[in-house]
């Protein structure tokens, strides 16, 4: 009789272990499915994006890659669509590799990444409470029959060779760039006559701005005089050839 208890104890001490042991692999299991579903979803942002790889090539134009909210170097190849620059970077491009060299990012995040550097430094205001609903980029108009861009940056993160003489070490100057695309036919408008206005609270200055061709895109573009921290309106004054009159697109814009 003892012997069976001694029997019976060892069976129910062995089928405990082995619960036992099943309930710890079924958990560490749950565990690992819940890691690896929770990394699935997580999704970078444009900024964890560019800060973790992009910024090495971008952040100083490294092979000729469009410096990080330069915007008068972004707008050519804005003008081909997001989904086709979001696919140049998928699959690489000139010097950059296939998804800038970071295999693991989702279409998305470059999408993301892309969005984050081409809006860097862009200074919006509010809209007044009685105003429209607010453009979906504050620096697109559509006037017309074309869509106006408008890009502008320091004049002093331009190569030296490239900026005027007039302009010298580029200090208190922006170069503001304007890129024209037919709004049917969305091809670069390579033959208009551009004239930019840039006016605050004491003042207006007004030029021609050149054609600049780069990429097989047209924009137009040239030096102003601004102040940090100070908003303007940056008006663009667009004659077509056919066109009756001249267009008008007018922007806001803050210095930084």
């Amino acid at each position: 009789m003892q012997r069976l208890r001694i029997v019976e104890s060892e069976i129910r001490k062995r089928v405990f272990l082995r619960i036992l042991e099943a309930a710890t692999t079924l958990s560490l299991a749950a565990l690992a499915l819940s890691s690896a579903m929770s990394a699935e979803v997580r999704e970078r942002t444009g900024k964890d994006v560019v800060d973790s790889g992009c910024v090495a090539c971008h952040a100083q134009g490294v092979n000729g890659a469009p410096k990080i909210g330069d915007r008068a170097a972004w707008i050519p190849r804005m003008s081909k669509g997001l989904d086709v620059l979001v696919q140049s970077a998928v699959h690489g491009h000139g010097a950059m590799p296939a998804r800038g060299g970071m295999a693991d990012l989702s279409d998305r995040e470059i999408q993301s990444a892309i969005v984050y550097m081409f809006n860097y430094g862009v200074v919006t205001l509010p809209a007044p409470p009685s105003a429209s609903p607010a453009d979906p980029d504050p620096f697109h108009k559509v006037i017309g029959g074309a869509d106006v861009y408008l890009g502008v940056v320091r004049a002093e993160t331009i190569p030296a060779a490239q900026r005027p003489a007039s302009v010298a070490n580029g200090k208190g100057y922006y170069h503001v760039n304007i890129s024209l695309i037919d709004s049917a036919t969305k091809a670069p408008i390579k033959e208009a006559h551009v004239r930019v206005r840039v006016a605050d609270a004491i003042g207006v200055e007004t030029k021609t701005l050149q054609v600049m061709s780069a990429n097989d895109s047209t924009s137009y573009g040239g030096y102003f005089r601004m102040a940090a921290n100070t908003t303007y309106t940056v008006t663009a004054l667009i004659e077509r050839a056919g066109a009756a009159g001249v267009a008008e697109a007018k922007f806001v814009y803050k210095a930084w």
